[in-house]
């Protein structure tokens, strides 16, 4: 399967889009390569490309004032879709840095592209609707697990979500992740191998 094949039926699986509708982009579409430590998207840009991950993890974080110490706030894997959302809906300059964790490659659309799509067809304009529902999902599921999860809890859940990780993420990141301390993490491993 092509890498444009494989972007075409995950659009079909997350909405429904036909291939009518989805070869209305085929022009739009490009392959970006990321080495391990590159930028998708850096604080105070603004994000102009919405992008669908077909190897590699993404995480996006922000800088404590304070302390600098990092934050890390969401990760994005494998046949997902990798955007600071806020930033590329509004266009205005992003509160975060979105980097990539290992070599990576993905597809990605520019924002007027995308509008263009959504002027043009029903489908595109539900794979934005359905973009916009899931990326509020996730940050409030995030805000959520913080206030009713336990760590262990939400180690499940990220494992859950991107099977992979730890394959592919130093743990301090992860303990980052979780709001967590690294021997936390090392108990909670150590517990969920036990059982």
């Amino acid at each position: 399967m092509t890498e444009i094949d494989l972007l075409g039926h995950a659009l079909h699986s997350f909405c429904g889009m036909d291939r009518p509708n989805f070869d209305l982009s085929l022009s739009y579409w490009q392959t970006k390569q990321y080495g391990k430590g590159e930028f998708y998207n850096e604080y105070k840009n603004v994000c102009k490309h919405l992008g669908f991950i077909l190897d590699g993890v993404f995480r996006t974080y922000y800088i404590n004032d304070e302390t600098t110490e990092e934050k890390n706030v969401f990760f994005f894997s494998k046949n997902q879709i990798v955007v600071s959302y806020k930033s590329f809906v509004n266009q205005t300059p992003c509160n975060y840095y979105t980097e990539s964790m290992t070599d990576s490659s993905i597809l990605y659309i520019h924002i007027n592209n995308l509008t263009k799509l959504y002027a043009e067809s029903h489908q595109w304009e539900k794979f934005g609707r359905l973009v916009a529902e899931k990326a509020f999902n996730i940050a409030m599921t995030r805000a959520e697990d913080f206030l009713f999860l336990s760590p262990e809890q939400r180690y499940l859940d990220l494992l859950e979500q991107h099977p992979d990780i730890f394959n592919n993420v130093p743990l301090y990141h992860i303990a980052s992740y979780l709001g967590i301390q690294g021997p936390s993490l090392s108990r909670i491993r150590k517990r969920m191998i036990m059982k």
